[in-house]
């Protein structure tokens, strides 16, 4: 085909993909081309615009590092990270709702020993966070469980380049009982990076950056499905305008006061305290069928 219009391009670069050997491929190949191309002519953007737009998505990854993803930043604060995560987690009676990972997760935190403090010295109020892992009702032993969250002005430990080690992340497993324990601050409101791509958005469009205080968990165990979410402070600001729509009412729990005196595992508090109770239900994984 030649003489392409703006009415039969859409088509003859369908034509283009139509021997795409991978099914799934060529279903998403086909939806994007429509859907970018409806895009287009619903828009009409000039020159200029098109540029400008190359040059953002071009930004947005030379922000990108081991450290900071850029990409998943945007696509949390344009709601398609809550979007994709709804669609693949329609999770049963009984199991935790999911919410997005954030741009801040690290592979491999320090694996500490149940009842260890996080926090290595970071000022604020101490939290003492307790819960359970249990799949089916039954306890899940030896669940793999990640935690990270900001610190009380914040920060996350990567936004802070004179630590030398990781700071209020750690990876703790469940005991025999699927219960775990550990220490740490009470984490605080915070707004997501607007120094980049994605703070140029927000700003244009009259957008606030802010995020409500939580707490992340990655949960893992063998026979599950792989469990990301937050847990977030009860009463605190910006639950209901959450910057990455992440907010799920499940998810809200007290983070109660306590007074000085001894914590449940026999730590003597001089000092008020915090308490966050939270047991987290897995999903089985489906068994697949044996073989014929």
């Amino acid at each position: 085909m030649r003489e392409f219009n703006e009415h039969n391009i859409t088509e003859a670069v369908l034509e283009r993909y139509q021997n795409t050997p991978d099914p799934r491929l060529k279903q998403i190949m086909y939806s994007l081309v429509r859907h970018l191309h409806d895009f287009v002519r619903d828009v009409e953007p000039t020159f200029e615009e098109w540029s400008n737009a190359i040059a953002y998505l071009t930004r947005t990854g030379k922000m990108c590092s081991d450290t900071r993803q850029e990409f998943i930043l945007l696509s949390d604060t344009l709601g398609v990270s809550m979007l994709v995560d709804v669609l693949n987690h329609r999770v049963p009676k009984g199991a935790t709702e999911t919410t997005v990972l954030g741009p801040f997760y690290v592979q491999n935190p320090p694996d500490l020993p149940l009842g260890a403090d996080i926090s290595q010295g970071v000022e604020g109020q101490p939290l003492y966070i307790e819960g359970s892992v249990s799949a089916d009702g039954r306890p899940v032993a030896n669940a793999e469980i990640d935690v990270w969250h900001s610190d009380s002005e914040g920060f996350y430990d990567v936004q802070r380049p004179e630590l030398q080690e990781a700071n209020l992340r750690a990876r703790f497993h469940s005991d025999s009982g699927g219960r775990f324990h550990f220490w740490t601050i009470m984490p605080t409101m915070y707004p997501i990076p607007t120094d980049g791509p994605v703070g140029e958005m927000l700003e244009a469009t009259a957008r606030h950056p802010y995020r409500p205080a939580h707490v992340h968990f990655m949960i893992s165990a063998e026979g599950c499905e792989s469990l990301t979410t937050h847990v977030f402070v009860k009463d605190g600001p910006y639950l209901d305008s959450d910057a990455v729509f992440a907010v799920k009412e499940s998810l809200i729990r007290e983070f109660e006061q306590e007074p000085p005196g001894t914590a449940p595992d026999g730590r003597k508090m001089d000092v008020p305290w915090r308490r966050l109770r939270f047991d987290f239900g897995l999903t089985q994984r489906a068994q697949s069928a044996p073989a014929a």
